[in-house]
């Protein structure tokens, strides 16, 4: 259960990477590298969120759902 929570948690840091990289990229005239730095800690977390996810799912802790109606 505190794997799942934590991968939610990752996804809403992950979202707000991508909502201040849009802000940046919006406001600063080309002046900084901010927007880079924002994204490249998105991928960063992105990445880290995969592996964990892949972590879970060879120790057992995270199951595939076989509940699919299709």
């Amino acid at each position: 259960m505190l794997i799942k929570l934590i991968v939610i948690a990752l996804l809403l840091v992950i979202v707000g990477s991508m909502a201040s990289a849009l802000v940046f990229l919006l406001k600063d005239n080309s002046e900084t590298n901010r927007t880079v730095k924002a994204l490249t800690i998105r991928v960063s977390l992105s990445l880290f969120a995969f592996l964990l996810l892949m972590v879970g799912y060879w120790t057992g802790l995270v199951t595939p759902n076989s509940n699919v109606p299709f």
